[in-house]
């Protein structure tokens, strides 16, 4: 079966892998990460005992009422006795379903509670992830991970946990009520017990390893899910859908071969543990049936007897299928927790200052930077100064190093050398938040959400009243196409603004960045991907909004540069020009060569 296993596994390309396993992790390591997530219903694990400790005596009571109509009524032929046990039986009854009503309430409570808080705690802690995290890996399998595989967790921690209670406390309930009818068929029957152990501690094994590669492969499908659906117009634009859909039927079939496994394994295992629990049964029945024959045994004892062995059996089946259980939850839990392992590159640290409403000084002083796991620098020496109120320009060929700059000042990243400043502050030494929070930005790819026009302006500052997001609109020339709209500020601009053309959801982010109202604003190639007469259109409410406040405006294509207090010029991370756009025209450097390119297209 291991053989058969390994090539079920191994099909497929494997040379291509979408999504890396996560490394193993032993399952007492798990419970020491996960344990702490049950504390909000750690106080109703003792009624979940009691109602554990209530049903199989219960169930014991109804077994032994059933000996006493065989013995006192039917072997009898004694009417009057059954007058008493059928109303009992009756009670009893409805009182194993009230227990059984209880015990899934409030099991089920406590479930959906660890899996509120874990869920709720992988997603705060992958948003607090450094932009390195989400530039490396692949979004769907996360999301994968953050929705199917917490649930496994549970199972793996609570569900298991609860149904191994459930069955140590039937088994000694059952096994006590057996010892005390008859020792002897008792023991007979016990002899089978090792097998079931061995049984599932060879199958557990081969069920982990084919859990974890359909995990593997889930998270492979939900990555390529995400990725080709979120780039559906450029698939189209290229007839890619035939690709995309090959690529998305190889992880798919990489995910049957796992389920194919995972249900042969369990198809060997489940008749394999059968027949061990049917060799037990024949075995004390042939033994018991002897005894009857002796006189040594009433019929009714010896039907209680092999109705008891049953419910014996049960949770010893259990116990050992909990091996398979808890293997197959565990490929989940590693998942989660290689993703609760990652750690954020930019840290704040400890003491760090609070800074309320900044000045504005921005300052990149001697600042050199590479990105993770390459070799080439992105920034190498880079040094200028923006005084609050200001306007700087940074220029330059794509690949110079503009967006890097944004993004350290963003402190999505820190400099490998020097220090990138606010107010005169290495940045490193101010809360990651209040750096953020004087800081608003325009980015190149106009980031709109799934929601209405107000929720997306207002999304600069939650707390604002339509009153200001009115303004903030209007300030952005926003208000007149809004007003339009068919439900005007309640429209739904649909995901990623795709019922609104690029000037206009350029306009929603410039009223968004209006509305924030941050002393350093932030324009990363905010004319990118619009024609020459939207460019022009927005350049009256960007000129409005960064009135009064420091602003640092990346572009090549110089349109919103000429009025900049000071530009800089990139080349391949380094700083090669330095001055005001008069100056460096008359200096007929790298400046003008990139003001003659662009001046036939966008400047007047």
């Amino acid at each position: 079966m291991a053989h058969v296993l390994r090539r079920l596994l191994s099909a497929g390309d494997p040379s291509d892998t979408v999504v890396a396993a996560a490394p193993p992790v032993p399952p007492r390591e798990v419970f020491r990460r996960f344990w702490p997530y049950t504390r909000g219903g750690r106080r109703w694990l003792v009624p979940l005992v009691l109602l554990s400790l209530t049903a199989p005596a219960v169930d014991a009571a109804e077994l032994w009422l059933f000996k006493l109509v065989v013995d006192d009524v039917l072997v009898a032929r004694e009417l009057r006795p059954f007058l008493w046990i059928a109303p009992v039986y009756l009670g009893l009854v409805l009182c194993s379903g009230a227990l059984g009503f209880a015990d899934d309430v409030t099991s089920t409570w406590v479930g959906e509670r660890f899996l509120l808080t874990l869920r709720s705690d992988v997603f705060r802690h992958v948003q607090g992830l450094s932009l390195n995290f989400f530039e490396r890996r692949r979004l769907g399998d996360v999301l994968s991970r953050i929705t199917g595989d917490v649930d496994a967790v549970e199972a793996f921690l609570l569900s298991g946990v609860a149904d191994a209670l459930y069955y140590v406390i039937r088994l000694a309930v059952f096994l006590g009520l057996l010892f005390y009818l008859r020792w002897d068929l008792t023991l007979l029957a016990l002899v089978v017990v090792p097998l079931f152990w061995g049984a599932a501690r060879h199958f557990s094994r081969l069920i982990k390893d084919a859990s974890r590669e359909r995990r593997r492969r889930g998270g492979a499908l939900g990555a390529i899910a995400e990725e080709t659906l979120g780039n559906v117009v450029l698939v189209q634009a290229y007839n890619r859908q035939a690709w995309e859909a090959h690529r998305f039927e190889r992880e798919n079939a990489g995910r049957f071969r796992a389920a194919m496994a995972s249900a042969r394994i369990h198809a060997v295992y489940e008749p394999a543990v059968e027949f061990v629990e049917v060799t037990g049964g024949l075995a004390v029945l042939a033994l018991g049936t002897w005894k009857l024959a002796q006189g040594q045994l009433t019929l009714g004892g010896l039907l209680v007897f092999l109705a008891l062995i049953g419910k014996l059996y049960s949770p010893v089946h259990g116990l050992s299928g909990l091996g398979t259980t808890f293997y197959a939850a565990s490929a989940a839990a590693e998942r989660i927790i290689e993703l609760l392992d990652e750690r954020p590159q930019v840290t704040e640290a400890a003491g760090a200052r609070r800074l309320r409403r900044a000045r504005g000084a921005v300052e990149f002083d001697g600042v050199w930077f590479r990105y993770p796991g390459t070799t080439d620098w992105a920034l190498s020496d880079v040094s200028f100064r923006a005084a609050p109120g200001q306007t700087l320009a940074l220029v330059g060929a794509s690949g110079a190093g503009k967006s890097t700059v944004a993004k350290l000042q963003l402190r999505f990243y820190d400099p490998d050398r020097g220090a990138v400043r606010l107010d005169g502050t290495d940045l490193r030494e101010l809360s990651l938040s209040d750096v953020r929070e004087n800081v608003a930005v325009v980015l190149q790819e106009t980031l709109v959400f799934h929601g209405t026009v107000r929720d997306n302006i207002a999304y600069g500052r939650p707390t604002a009243t339509q009153a200001e997001i009115v303004a903030a609109a209007r300030a952005a020339d926003a208000h007149e196409f809004v007003e339009r709209l068919p439900d005007g500020y309640d429209t739904l601009v649909g995901q990623r603004g795709r019922t609104l053309s690029g000037g206009q959801c350029q306009r929603l982010a410039i009223a968004r960045a209006m509305i924030r109202d941050a002393p350093v604003l932030l324009l990363d190639e905010p004319t990118a991907g619009l024609d020459a007469g939207s460019a022009r259109r927005i350049m009256e409410p960007l000129r409005r909004l960064m009135a009064g406040r420091t602003t640092v405006v990346i572009s090549h294509q110089l349109l919103t540069v000429r009025d900049a207090t000071r530009i800089v010029v990139l080349d391949q991370g380094r700083v090669v020009e330095d001055g005001a756009h008069a100056e460096l025209l008359g200096h007929q450097g790298p400046y003008a060569r990139l003001h003659r390119l662009s001046s036939g297209a966008v400047l007047s």
